[in-house]
């Protein structure tokens, strides 16, 4: 399991020391759960500084595909690894919707990762008119192929998946635990399909629709739900740490 916390563009470096000093103290020993918390480039540093040596591992929010180069304002994989990051989340929705990325950009931004030892957080999902017309599972299927088109893993713990239902996410609503078991099967399949079993079992899906410490362990408890990605209630230390409790249990 992982319960990885997307920061978003929120908290400056006062307010994100408290808050990663509390996730410290409220998770304690991650035990048999992955935990990971990804805030603003800004905060990287200081905030490995705060969890080294605690268990809670370090991710980044995006990165940029090339080595080095013009590109102001990017972030490189040689630069996340320099600071302590893990993981990188990558074709987040929002970075999606209002900065374009592409699925394919997402590939080779993954295959970066993977060439610099991160773990890529793949994310992938509908939004609400595709989940209306019964397109989802196409829509997520297209999404995941050409996400991962070209990146190889060894194993399975060098990947992990996100379904996030893009009208799930910061808005309150949250997919039944029905249709989120249904969505992580169909996408269980399809990693199956790309890297063969014993690989594609073990690659984590995590879910990413507005998880909150009451419906988290309803959510964690369905097949090939393997922990989630948490926006909003990661940025309260015992709400966060209420949903590591319910992965652990």
């Amino acid at each position: 399991m992982l319960v990885a916390g997307n920061w978003k563009m929120n908290l400056d470096l006062a307010a994100a020391r408290q808050l990663t000093s509390g996730v410290v103290a409220a998770v304690g020993s991650t035990h048999n759960v992955d935990v990971a918390i990804c805030p603003t480039f800004v905060n990287l540093d200081a905030m490995y500084s705060i969890m080294h040596g605690s268990g809670i591992r370090l991710g980044a929010q995006t990165m940029h595909e090339a080595d080095s180069g013009a590109y102001t304002g990017e972030i490189s994989a040689s630069m996340l690894r320099a600071v302590g990051c893990h993981y990188v989340i990558l074709g987040h929705s929002e970075r999606r919707q209002f900065f374009g990325e592409t699925d394919d950009g997402v590939s080779r931004k993954a295959q970066q990762a993977r060439r610099h030892r991160l773990t890529p957080i793949v994310c992938v999902g509908e939004v609400l008119e595709q989940r209306e017309s019964g397109e989802q599972n196409k829509v997520v299927e297209s999404q995941v192929r050409k996400s991962l088109s070209d990146v190889s893993i060894d194993n399975g713990s060098e990947l992990v998946l996100a379904y996030e239902p893009v009208w799930a996410i910061g808005t309150g609503k949250t997919a039944s635990p029905e249709q989120v078991a249904e969505m992580h099967s169909h996408i269980r399949s399809i990693l199956c399909d790309l890297y063969g079993n014993a690989k594609g079992d073990d690659v984590l899906i995590l879910y990413g629709g507005s998880v909150k410490p009451s419906n988290a362990e309803d959510l964690f408890a369905r097949e090939n739900v393997d922990g989630g990605l948490i926006g909003g209630a990661s940025l309260k230390a015992d709400d966060f740490a209420a949903i590591v409790d319910a992965a652990r249990r």
